[in-house]
Order: structure tokens, then C-alpha cells, then sequence
């Protein structure tokens, strides 16, 4: 039976534009996406962990090595540049893989991959390292 399992995700980038004036989408800087396996016009779940606004949208890459993270459109109304954001896309399948999940610092620089099972300490990330152990 196939479920929907989580396939990737970009772990709290910081929104650096909203542009409510773009038809729709979300922008990220490319080598974001490629680091995170995911594509060009690929569905999205974006959670604001600032906020806790949640939609779905597909992705527009933007340069890369820009660290551009953008809320376009409809979701500029509840995504804010400045707010820290999670981005995932999801497999429905039957026979699941581990997801690749990267960590990116305050600049949307990538900063290293992340296991979901077992959170590594990072500074930027002290509450989920405590509610791990």
C-alpha cells in the first residue's frame, strides 16, 4: 500500500523576500534545491516556523549561491521576509528511502545534511537538540 513519506527538506532557511506583486511560487536559490533534491515546478509543503502559517506551492529556482529564499504571490501574504521557514516535498510510495534533509545557516548557505533520527547539536538549533536526548 502506498503512503506519502517525506522525501526532502530544507531545514529553516530565512525568507528574504515576499513579493506579493509575482503571480505565484516560491523562490529558492538553485544550489539550495539541488543540494536538497528537489526540481523546478515541484509541489511544496512551506511551514513558517516564525508564524506557523503552512502552504503548499511549487518551486521557482533562483540564482545560485544567492541564498535567495522567496514567498511569491498569494503566499507573501503569510510568509514575511525575515521568518524562518522549512520547505518539503513528499513520495507517495510503498517502499520509502531516508529522506534528504539539509541544515542551512543563517544566510541560506548550505551548513550539512541532517538526520532526522538523530538531530546533531548545532548552536542554531539548541531547543531540538535538548528535546532529542
Amino acid at each position: 500500500m502506498a503512503r506519502i513519506f517525506l522525501r526532502s527538506k530544507i531545514h529553516n532557511a530565512v525568507v528574504t523576500e515576499a513579493r506579493k506583486d509575482y503571480v505565484g511560487s516560491f523562490t529558492i536559490d538553485r544550489a539550495l534545491m539541488d543540494k536538497a533534491d528537489l526540481a523546478e515546478d515541484e509541489k511544496v509543503l512551506v511551514v513558517d516556523v516564525t508564524n506557523g502559517h503552512r502552504l503548499e506551492t511549487y518551486l521557482i529556482p533562483g540564482e545560485a549561491g544567492s541564498g535567495v529564499v522567496c514567498a511569491n504571490g498569494a503566499a507573501a501574504h503569510l510568509i514575511h521576509k525575515g521568518d524562518t521557514v522549512i520547505v518539503m516535498s513528499f513520495d507517495v510510495t510503498d517502499k520509502p528511502r531516508p529522506p534528504r534533509v539539509i541544515v542551512v545557516d543563517t544566510k541560506n548557505r548550505f551548513a550539512g545534511f541532517l538526520k532526522e533520527k538523530a538531530l546533531q547539536p548545532s548552536p542554531r538549533f539548541p531547543a531540538a537538540r535538548r528535546a532529542r536526548r
